[in-house]
């Protein structure tokens, strides 16, 4: 670690936060002069979207290099906070996103929504338990629920929205086992760790052939699951991470996250 980060306690922090994250697309190899290097950080459960993008993107861009950041929204919130040298940030939530707007750390006039998803409860592909509504998760039968952390993932915020409404969180608070992010509960339910799990639709897809969909909470229990993105307001390279926004919203990026099982934003959210 160069002197610069190691005397500072505010670089050390997001430092050490990124260090427990990958970059997918980093690489050992210097960066040509000229050539341009942005940073994305993504709500993890958008991964394969915003590779698919990525790689897109790119191509229109001779000499760009794209590194994400991936993990738990409220994480990679945290890491902006603390000073990460971060071009974009993309949530799965709105939470995070107004933290820090309120701090004054994004763009707000860049600021859009641009995917909406649909929180699910997932079992073992294996699993013989008859679990079909919300009131099975607090019967005997079901051991191991697990879902993201409330404090910092998203899915874990609307999970708890959702059981508090349906008066199920008190009495299963004592089943729960929390998990960082998103894809660490759907990697749970998969090895057959816990009895179900909370997720996206879009995750559970990805592993059909290891989980299996029980139900769906009533959306009407928890905030819309939206997806927003905005420039951060010390990026070096505003106009290439306004670019990358404008490909999420135009017809072709809205393909892709349509393909991949991600709804087209509400109507008139920001």
């Amino acid at each position: 670690m160069n002197a610069a980060v190691s005397s500072n306690p505010r670089n050390r922090r997001w430092a050490r936060a990124l260090l427990g994250v990958g970059l997918a697309s980093a690489t050992a190899v210097a960066t040509p002069a000229g050539a341009q290097e942005i940073t994305f950080s993504v709500a993890i459960s958008m991964k394969e979207a915003i590779e698919e993008l990525g790689r897109a993107f790119k191509q229109a861009r001779p000499g760009l290099t794209l590194r994400y950041n991936l993990g738990s929204s409220g994480e990679l919130q945290k890491q902006i906070e603390a000073g990460a040298p971060v071009d974009l940030f993309l949530s799965a939530g709105q939470l995070q996103m107004d933290e820090l707007e309120k701090r004054g750390l994004i763009i707000p006039t860049t600021r859009r929504v641009f995917a909406r998803n649909i929180l699910t409860v997932v079992k073992p592909a294996d699993s013989r338990l008859d679990i079909t509504k919300p009131a099975d998760l607090a019967g005997a039968r079901v051991g191991k629920i697990v879902i993201g952390n409330p404090k910092t993932v998203p899915v874990g915020q609307y999970c708890e929205e959702s059981l508090r409404t349906l008066g199920i969180w008190e009495r299963g608070r004592s089943k729960l086992i929390f998990a960082e992010n998103v894809r660490q509960a759907l990697d749970y339910v998969a090895r057959g760790e816990v009895d179900v799990g909370f997720v996206y639709t879009t995750d559970a897809a990805l592993r059909a052939d290891r989980v299996k969909e029980a139900f769906r909470p009533p959306e009407d229990t928890y905030r819309p699951v939206v997806y927003p993105a905005a420039v951060v307001r010390d990026t070096k390279h505003p106009a290439v991470a306004q670019a990358f926004i404008e490909l999420l919203l135009n017809r072709d990026g809205q393909a892709v996250l349509s393909r991949l099982g991600f709804q087209p934003p509400p109507v008139g959210v920001r």
